[in-house]
């Protein structure tokens, strides 16, 4: 028998089904990544048509049937409306939805994910902190959360925590002065070291809470890259768009 399901969260997709009807894919913290179909949601006068588009967090009503859900009602608590008003926020926010798409499963506790989610959409709003900064924090922060980030704390062939000059992208992590000089290294300087150690360890809360220079957001561009390039291996459309629309 199926039940009805109150389920906070934020919606990552939409598509477009039959003539009126949409199906929405939603992060929720009680169940992870779903999908729930929103019958009539594309029709002008239908009260799912803006609670039913991408980014909008709120508390969303569901019937739980056998094999699917179905949409009949939400309150929104945020649309993100001045997100969606400016083109580059719009690009950057759109790549994060992707990427919280790929990485969250159904059945799955990802409380945290979601947590990521909000507070970087609300970090792009706020527009204190530049959007490339944004991003590269919000990768790094996806790695740890799901278990794949890179280790900057010690040096990955002999354990050393003092002199770690270098980025490893074969070893996954930093090496020493001593241990230096392998294939795929980038130069460490201790601002970026200190960098990713803050991101990588502090509370989701106190992410967005800080500035880098140029210098090292550029070295934070080069790691992060290349390290999802060769441990993610994915192709997101969005980050295609947003590198060719920016950079």
């Amino acid at each position: 028998m199926g039940q009805n399901v109150i389920l906070t969260g934020m919606v990552l997709q939409t598509m477009p089904i039959g003539e009126y009807d949409k199906r929405v894919t939603i992060l929720t913290k009680e169940r992870g990544r779903i999908t729930a179909f929103a019958k009539g949601a594309r029709r002008l006068n239908s009260s799912l048509l803006a609670a039913s588009a991408p980014f909008v967090f709120g508390r969303f009503e569901l019937y739980e049937g056998r094999s699917s859900y179905n949409l009949y009602k939400a309150e929104i608590d945020c649309y993100f409306r001045e997100l969606t008003m400016d083109l580059d926020n719009t690009y950057y926010g759109f790549y994060f939805l992707e990427m919280a798409d790929y990485f969250t499963q159904e059945n799955m506790d990802e409380k945290e994910v979601l947590k990521l989610l909000y507070l970087t959409m609300k970090a792009i709003e706020k527009n204190v902190i530049p959007n490339r900064l944004i991003r590269r924090i919000f990768e790094l922060k996806m790695l740890v959360i799901n278990g794949i980030y890179p280790n900057v704390f010690s040096c990955q062939c002999c354990k050393k925590k003092e002199e770690l000059t270098a980025f490893s992208v074969a070893k996954a992590g930093v090496v020493c002065a001593s241990c230096q000089g392998g294939e795929q290294e980038i130069r460490l300087d201790e601002s970026t070291l200190y960098t990713l150690q803050y991101i990588i360890s502090t509370d989701l809360k106190k992410l967005y809470t800080f500035t880098v220079s140029d210098q090292v957001l550029e070295r934070l561009e080069q790691i992060l890259t290349r390290y999802l390039e060769k441990y993610v291996n994915h192709s997101f459309k969005s980050e295609k768009f947003l590198d060719n629309a920016f950079f």
